[in-house]
């Protein structure tokens, strides 16, 4: 991260928050993929690699490996505290370790960063074979394609069946391509607050996201990430953070936490913040040291392309090549994915044992605080 001073003193944020070669590696691992991937929307991304973490030991029959998909943006570090080459702590670090949830004293966890994101693994801000960064001209990619690339990492572990793969929202979309495409890899499945198909609303706000980091004058047509300290597109960014974050939360739970009070002593009829927006100043800023407008891009694109039964001749055919013992969970303040979408998981996957509620004031982002009752749901899985 770079020093340089803002007018302000506070240092500015460099042009991408993606992780580069030479920054600290962290727990990170890599796998290279020694092919180019072959694309569900045509042509071929070369020198893919993805990075991933793992906790746990593989049991000698390696029957033991439970795969972690993260969110939008999430990364691979779900466990473990903030440090050199890890911006933030374990993002489900409650769930993962010794004695909790997803004990690593029994399970082997996995949790890659997916391809197209922007800490360790193959995305926009990446370097292509011949030394140029990928920037505007990475390709479009889908769940599917990224899901491939998993598969490839899970060969390469010497992983032929998952004892579970569990994820929310874009980690739980990637879970159900896991379970349709390799039913026979995937024993158990956990879906949290995901659908099987991208809907016209989610669609509509991702699109608002698009426009906000698209009209940034720095965006340079994602040609940005060797332009100074201060110099990507962090405006957009940030506006695409604060819309999204709003989304993510519940009204009854912004209301009771902040209502119309005014951040400190600023005055909002002259110039001051509501302590709201100040709450969403603070989770823009963060973002912008942490991640890469690219690849932010390019994962929600992803997520808009999101539809289980395309060209397997629907949603419910789809959902009918499932065979893991499934649970399918939503949150009961979600407003992102509302229960609906989970209840029609429910209804079309053989076995899947109803509806579960994960009762949170939190909205879309309970599955991710909740850990208490997603971990629940995790060992009622696995026993």
């Amino acid at each position: 991260m770079s020093t340089e001073p803002s007018p302000s003193g506070i240092p500015l944020p460099p042009a991408s928050g993606a992780w580069r070669e030479g920054d600290p590696p962290g727990r990170r691992h890599w796998h290279p993929r020694e092919k180019a991937l072959s694309l569900e929307a045509g042509g071929e991304l070369p020198g893919v690699r993805l990075a991933f973490e793992t906790w746990g030991r593989l049991a000698p029959d390696r029957a033991n490996a439970v795969l972690v998909l993260h969110a939008l943006t999430g990364d691979s570090h779900a466990a473990g505290p903030a440090g050199p080459g890890h911006p933030s702590p374990g993002w489900w670090d409650a769930l993962i370790g010794s004695g909790r949830a997803l004990d690593t004293d029994r399970w082997f966890v996995v949790a890659p960063n997916v391809l197209g994101g922007c800490q360790g693994s193959t995305g926009p801000s990446s370097r292509r074979p011949g030394g140029r960064r990928w920037g505007g001209d990475f390709p479009f990619l889908t769940q599917r394609d990224q899901v491939a690339a998993e598969a490839g990492l899970a060969d390469e572990l010497g992983i032929g069946r998952w004892a579970l793969v569990i994820g929310g929202s874009m980690g739980g979309m990637r879970a159900l391509e896991w379970a349709v495409t390799w039913p026979e890899r995937t024993a158990a499945l956990l879906l949290l607050a995901t659908t099987a198909a991208a809907t016209a609303e989610q669609i509509a706000w991702a699109n608002v996201q698009l426009h906000a980091i698209r009209a940034d004058p720095h965006w340079r047509d994602g040609d940005y990430h060797d332009a100074g300290p201060g110099r990507g597109p962090h405006a957009g960014l940030g506006l695409a953070r604060r819309l999204a974050h709003v989304t993510y939360r519940s009204e009854p739970e912004l209301a009771a936490r902040f209502g119309r009070s005014p951040q400190g002593a600023e005055d909002p009829w002259r110039g001051g913040r509501y302590q709201v927006e100040s709450y969403l100043d603070h989770h823009a800023a963060k973002l912008v040291r942490r991640f890469d407008a690219g690849s932010y891009v390019t994962l929600v694109e992803a997520m808009n392309s999101h539809d289980i039964g395309r060209d397997r001749g629907g949603v419910r055919t789809a959902l009918r090549r499932v065979t893991a013992r499934t649970l399918v969970a939503g949150v009961d303040s979600d407003r992102l994915y509302p229960l609906s979408q989970q209840r029609e998981l429910a209804a079309a996957i053989p076995g899947a044992d109803g509806l579960r509620l994960i009762e949170s004031s939190y909205g879309h982002d309970g599955f991710l605080i909740e850990a208490e009752q997603v971990g629940a749901l995790v060992r009622e899985l696995l026993g």
